[in-house]
């Protein structure tokens, strides 16, 4: 017998039916597992811990992350297409922000989860 599996089969319906209405649409799972991809990356989540902080250039994130600016760019496209980050153009400088409270919640909420211990 496996830990991981029912001994026997034995369908509980009424916690079938509860379950039912949460069952989440294709297109809300596929967006919210291309989320999670997006965050999958090391180098995508230090960049948005230091958003989570405050806004800042391309430059200055490619200096606090030791990257290159087009690497930086290239992580922040990605983060910006599932709209994680916004931008805004002040003169010569793009400065990002995370996009909302939500993507700050998100991220603060799994990094509570890796910490506790």
């Amino acid at each position: 017998m496996s830990d991981e599996h029912c001994a026997e089969t034995y369908i509980h319906e009424e916690r079938v039916q509860a379950a039912l209405p949460h069952v989440l649409e294709d297109t809300t799972a596929v967006r919210l597992a291309e989320t999670f991809k997006a965050l999958s990356d090391p180098n995508r989540v230090r960049i948005v811990a230091l958003l989570a902080e405050a806004e800042l250039c391309v430059c200055d994130l490619a200096a606090a992350l030791g990257m290159s600016q087009s690497a930086v760019s290239h992580q922040l496209r990605t983060l910006r297409d599932l709209h994680l980050v916004r931008w805004r153009r002040e003169g010569r400088q793009i400065f990002y922000a995370l996009d909302d409270e939500h993507v700050t919640d998100l991220f603060q909420r799994g990094l509570e989860h890796v910490t506790h211990e």
